[in-house]
């Protein structure tokens, strides 16, 4: 049986990890361990997992390290304990009770079709009204010769997953090694399964469309619509998506990034033409990500 280990990264949203953790528990198919990765929080969460999750191992650090740098020690702690998945998501997923259950059950409908086990698999995300949230939308991976073989099957071979609950093979950080935690947040995922993803003639990864997660933002919204006390955000954005199309091999994509940083610029910059720090934002991160790289 393929063993689990479950990694959450969590900076101080202590009642959301709350509800993430109750329902990670109490799965039909619950994992073998879980990791629960603490940046450096400030708002009790180290007190209300001891008190209330003992059974839940806690790698606190002792400064916030980003979304990004989060999932990068929780992979590099979950390998060394040689798990065979390790199922990613933030302190705001919350998954159905069934979300990893179908998860397994889409690595073993995988296999059938194509011999060996998919290297990535990820849950459908919603946001708390049942849309789909806008920024987990999968990208569809091109030219897969079993596309519909595996669609009949409920999985959507894909070439872009989230860390919203994104199980990962072992043998992934083996051969494609970690996510780089420059990218803070924003990014971070597209880069690291677009690495392993884009490196395959067919596709290693899919969307298991009957396991379902919560992603229980406060908004459905996408990173040009910051709220205007989180507009120094943009510039990640910004930098984010010039880093992706440096570093990702396949043209196609990185014209994509590219075009998606100018059409989002804009819709920032319209949302927030009065608005200096917008503007500095946006020209900070173009300079970062044209005289910079992410170091892994």
């Amino acid at each position: 049986m393929d063993r689990v280990c479950a990694v959450i990264v969590t900076y101080n949203r202590k009642e959301l990890l709350r509800e993430c953790l109750r329902a990670v528990l109490s799965q039909t198919r619950p994992p073998d361990h879980v990791l629960v990765v603490d940046n450096a929080s400030t708002d009790g969460t180290p007190e209300m997992l001891r008190e209330e999750f003992p059974q839940v191992q806690v790698l606190r650090l002792p400064q916030n390290r980003g979304g990004a740098g989060g999932y990068k020690l929780g992979l590099a702690q979950a390998y060394k304990g040689e798990w065979e998945w390790i199922w990613l998501m933030d302190d705001d997923t919350i998954p159905e009770p069934t979300a990893l259950e179908e998860l397994m059950q889409g690595i073993e409908a995988f296999r059938e079709v194509k011999g060996v086990p998919p290297l990535l698999v990820g849950s459908a995300c919603v946001w708390k009204d049942g849309q789909p949230h806008l920024m987990n939308w999968p990208g569809f991976f091109k030219g897969e010769r079993d596309f519909y073989t595996l669609a009949r099957k409920g999985l959507l071979p894909s070439q872009h997953l989230t860390f919203v609950s994104l199980l990962v093979a072992r043998s992934v950080i083996e051969r494609h090694g970690l996510p780089y935690e420059d990218f803070f947040i924003w990014g971070d995922d597209t880069e690291f399964v677009g690495r392993v993803t884009l490196a395959y003639k067919e596709a290693v990864a899919v969307l298991a469309v009957k396991s379902q997660v919560v992603h229980a933002s406060k908004a459905n919204r996408r990173p040009f619509e910051v709220t205007p006390e989180y507009l120094h955000l943009y510039a990640y954005e910004a930098r984010n998506r010039i880093w992706l199309a440096k570093r990702l091999p396949d043209s196609q994509a990185r014209l994509y990034h590219l075009a998606a940083l100018l059409v989002n610029t804009a819709r920032f910059l319209k949302r927030n033409a009065l608005r200096p720090k917008a503007w500095w934002a946006t020209a900070k991160g173009i300079a970062l990500g044209l005289v910079t790289s992410p170091q892994k």
